[in-house]
């Protein structure tokens, strides 16, 4: 088969890769039919995870069709359409039991494209199946059920509900990417009294307003003080970092109140300083999380039930092979216009799968 293959900084391509198969009885083999690209892989590329090793296939979320599944797999059977999800989880271990299954240490956890061959493929091997893919109902579209592997849940559980978003609260959201504007769409679903977006582009705080972000505010225009003159200059009860880089996470601690939540969701591949000077006297809670993706089950209800703006977040398609070319439009959001980049290919017959 094909996949898209790490070969180091700067360094990636199509090509030819061995198939998949069953190696563990636990184990599910898919054909992949929607593929996305996570900032995250922009971050792999660049060389800020290090863990991953030149000759790993990327990718961590897609939607397909399971054609070969283990012994021990109950949930699913070969035929059947799932998600395919950023984590994956061995459901023994401390963490699993306690559904943070981002921290698996039976031999999950974010594996796929990171630690183990990943989704941007013609076919991928899933580990620990019953508990890494989800059915998919007929009612919600592959290309839109793929941003529910990832982005969804991760602005979800990192974002809004590490964060405690509340009714009446007053939230930033710092960064209006992809993972950002699903924080704006979630965080509404508790009745914020307003949301503010910071973002350096102008197409993104546009998107921003789109997803019922109340107020916009480019970067570099004063972000700290729209935010102290819609709260009375208290700051507020929640920011969210959905960049990634120390400038982003020093301007959440500035514009937070004293008693107030900052959740980073963003991968950071350098330093950021933490002003404990400034932090130490107002009661201010920062958290950290890698996304367990316990809430997927109810995001996927939400999304059967219209209640998610996934379709909107799709700015552009290509066939599977495009993958380079996907990727270039995706790292260049700022000129492309782009949010999510959806890949997939045509159906067509399956091929024989060897067994373990």
């Amino acid at each position: 088969m094909k996949g898209y293959v790490f070969h180091g900084p700067g360094q990636s391509a199509w090509e030819e890769v061995p198939d998949p198969a069953v190696k563990d009885p636990t184990d599910a083999v898919v054909r992949v039919m929607a593929v996305t690209i996570c900032g995250t892989d922009l971050h792999i590329l660049k060389g800020d995870v290090p863990e991953v090793r030149p000759g790993t296939v990327l990718g961590h979320e897609a939607v397909g069709e399971i054609v070969e599944v283990g012994s021990d797999v109950r949930t699913v059977r070969p035929g059947d359409r799932v998600l395919v999800s950023c984590i994956s989880a061995c459901g023994r271990c401390r963490y699993c039991r306690e559904s943070a299954y981002g921290q698996c240490r039976g031999g999950g956890g974010w594996i796929l494209g990171h630690t183990i061959d990943g989704t941007q493929a013609e076919y991928v091997r899933v580990p620990y199946a019953d508990l890494s893919v989800h059915a998919l109902p007929s009612t919600v579209a592959s290309k839109d059920a793929v941003l529910l592997a990832d982005i969804f849940p991760t602005a979800y559980e990192v974002g809004v509900l590490n964060g405690r978003v509340r009714p009446g609260d007053t939230v930033a959201v710092v960064g209006a990417g992809p993972i950002g504007l699903a924080a704006i769409a979630t965080a509404r679903l508790f009745a914020p009294e307003r949301i503010v977006a910071v973002d350096l582009a102008a197409s993104r705080l546009e998107a921003a307003r789109r997803f019922g972000a109340d107020a916009v505010v480019a970067a570099d225009e004063a972000p700290e003080q729209l935010i102290a003159d819609l709260t009375d200059g208290l700051g507020a009860d929640v920011v969210i970092e959905a960049v990634g880089v120390p400038e982003s996470f020093e301007l959440c601690t500035r514009t937070v109140r004293p008693g107030g939540h900052v959740a980073n969701v963003g991968v950071h591949g350098r330093p950021a300083t933490l002003h404990l000077e400034d932090l130490w006297i107002k009661n201010v809670t920062i958290t950290t999380g890698l996304v367990d993706t316990y809430s997927t089950p109810t995001l996927l209800r939400m999304a059967a039930a219209g209640r998610l703006p996934t379709a909107q977040l799709v700015t552009h398609t290509f066939p599977l092979d495009h993958m380079a070319e996907a990727y270039d439009v995706f790292a260049r959001a700022a000129d492309t216009g782009a949010l999510k980049v959806v890949l997939g290919e045509k159906p067509h017959d399956d091929v024989a799968v060897r067994a373990a």
